[in-house]
């Protein structure tokens, strides 16, 4: 999996004021934990951010911190301002290279259907699943070939198997199919 180094700057624990000081500079208020270590709170420039946050890829983040510190962890959560949709606050959830790692990574879809062929129509449901494996064996994303997709048949979660991967997403989670348009129906009839 691909990393993004991002630099922080430490901060201590402050009120509403001083986090709208902190917002008002550009900076997004941070905070990372796990793995049995104290919270460590942080702030990162807003324009770095958007490097993880705007992107349907998953990272696994390298965060480099004022005091020397440095450490890996993968994006957790966002809280974003209702109306002007500017990133307001960040957790990190700090990862170990031999711990396995529970991820959301983006599924890839290749090929030409066999039923779109026929005259059927491509949907696709998810666009990410989640998935645990170690820090070593993390895709970028999950590749899934659709030549063989017939009419009427969707293709799920538990259809997908991947070498030293687990995927968490439930087996029903649906990732594509091909459906019958009503042109096909009426010529059928």
């Amino acid at each position: 999996m691909q990393h993004f180094e991002l630099k922080g700057q430490i901060r201590q624990v402050g009120n509403k004021a001083a986090i709208k000081a902190i917002r008002q500079q550009g900076l997004v208020p941070c905070n990372l934990y796990g793995l049995g270590m104290e919270n460590v709170l942080f702030t990162v420039d807003a324009k770095e951010l958007k490097g993880i946050t705007d992107t349907p890829k998953a990272y696994i983040v390298d965060l480099v911190l004022d005091n020397g510190q440095k450490y890996f962890a993968i994006l957790h959560e966002t809280q974003y301002h209702p109306v002007s949709d500017i990133c307001l606050h960040v957790d990190f959830l700090a990862v170990d290279e031999e711990k396995p790692i529970a991820i959301k990574v983006p599924v890839a879809i290749s090929g030409h259907s066999a039923g779109v062929q026929r005259g059927g129509k491509f949907f696709q449901v998810s666009r990410e699943l989640k998935i645990c494996a170690t820090m070593a064996n993390l895709p970028d994303q999950l590749p899934v070939d659709i030549t063989s997709l017939q009419l009427d048949k969707k293709i799920q979660a538990g259809d997908l198997q991947y070498d030293n991967v687990t995927i968490l997403s439930p087996k029903s989670t649906i990732i594509c199919g091909v459906k019958s348009t009503r042109n096909m129906v009426a010529a059928a009839e």
